[in-house]
C-alpha cells in the first residue's frame, strides 16, 4: 500500500493545537510513534480536548494520521475511541472472530460507496473497525508463505485470520494477520497462546520527552505531564532512568 511521508514541518500543528495536542505534546512522543505518524500510519491513542461554539469543553481519546491533499496540504485525519465496535451487519461467527480479536474476511463499502473484500479487525485502542483490502495483505501472506514454505491448506489458515504456528531453524514461531501491525502481519516466537497475548512493550509507565512526560496507566490509556508539573515520582525516575543510562555508557556490557 503506497504511502506518503511527511517531515516534521508538514505536520499541521494548528489543527491538532485545536484538539490540546500541542507541538511539543506531539514531539515529546517515542521515536518508534513520530516514525509511524510520519509514514503515514495512525497514531498512538491520545488524550484531546476541544471547546464547542458555546464554550463547553469536551475531553476524549482519539488516534490521528497525517494524509496529503490533491493540492498537496498536508490534513488531519481523527479515530475517535467508541464506546463499543459496531458489529451488527457481521454474521455471528464474524461477529465471534471479531470479538476475540482476530481478523476476517467480509464485505465493506468504501468511502467513495464502492463494495470491496477487504480484511477486518477491530482496533483494540479506538474499538474502530480497521480494514485492508484483501489484495494488499494476501500478497504479504504469499511473502510469508514462500519464506516458510507453507502449504496451500496452511496460507488458507492465514486467510482465514487464524494464527499459524510452524517450527523454523528449530524454533517455533506463530505468524497471524494482524491489522494493528504495519504490514498487517504479526511474527512472534512461541505457540498461538503466546501470539494472542502478546502485547508490544513499546511504553513504559513514564515516557520521558524534551518538554514533558507521556505517562501510561495500568489500562493502557495515554496522558501528558508538562515538566513544570512532574510529581516526586517523576523526577525520581527520570533520575533512576538517568544513572542506568550513565552506568551502560561506563560498563556497555551491563
Amino acid at each position: 500500500m503506497n504511502r506518503n511521508r511527511f517531515s516534521d514541518a508538514e505536520i499541521p500543528y494548528k489543527i491538532l493545537r485545536k484538539f490540546g495536542l500541542t507541538q511539543e505534546m506531539i514531539g515529546d512522543l517515542p521515536t518508534h510513534a513520530l516514525s509511524q505518524i510520519g509514514e503515514g500510519y495512525r497514531s498512538p491513542v491520545l488524550p484531546i480536548k476541544f471547546t464547542d461554539e458555546q464554550g463547553n469543553i469536551y475531553k476524549s481519546r482519539t488516534r490521528f494520521s497525517l494524509y496529503r491533499t490533491e493540492d498537496n496540504r498536508v490534513d488531519v485525519l481523527f479515530y475517535p475511541q467508541l464506546e463499543q465496535a459496531h458489529l451488527e451487519k457481521f454474521s455471528e461467527e464474524n461477529k465471534n472472530k471479531l470479538q476475540s480479536d482476530k481478523a476476517v474476511i467480509d464485505k465493506m463499502t468504501t468511502a467513495d460507496g464502492k463494495d470491496i473484500q477487504a480484511f477486518l479487525q477491530i482496533d483494540k485502542g479506538t474499538q474502530q473497525i480497521l480494514y485492508v483490502p484483501t489484495p494488499v495483505i494476501g500478497r504479504n501472506l504469499q511473502v510469508i508463505a514462500d519464506e516458510f514454505h507453507l502449504s496451500n491448506a496452511e496460507l488458507n489458515c492465514l486467510r482465514n485470520g487464524t494464527p499459524l504456528t510452524i517450527l523454523a531453524s528449530d524454533d517455533t514461531i506463530t505468524v497471524g494477520v494482524d491489522l494493528n501491525e504495519p504490514t498487517g502481519i504479526r511474527i512472534c516466537t512461541g505457540d498461538e497462546r503466546r501470539w494472542s497475548a502478546e502485547v508490544k512493550k513499546d511504553w513504559e509507565k513514564y515516557n520521558y520527552g524534551c518538554f514533558g512526560c507521556w505517562t501510561m496507566d495500568e489500562e493502557g490509556n495515554l496522558d501528558y505531564t508538562p515538566e513544570e508539573e512532574y510529581t516526586d515520582e517523576m523526577w525520581e525516575e527520570m533520575k533512576r532512568k538517568g544513572e542506568s543510562r550513565k552506568s551502560q555508557v561506563v560498563n556497555p556490557k551491563l
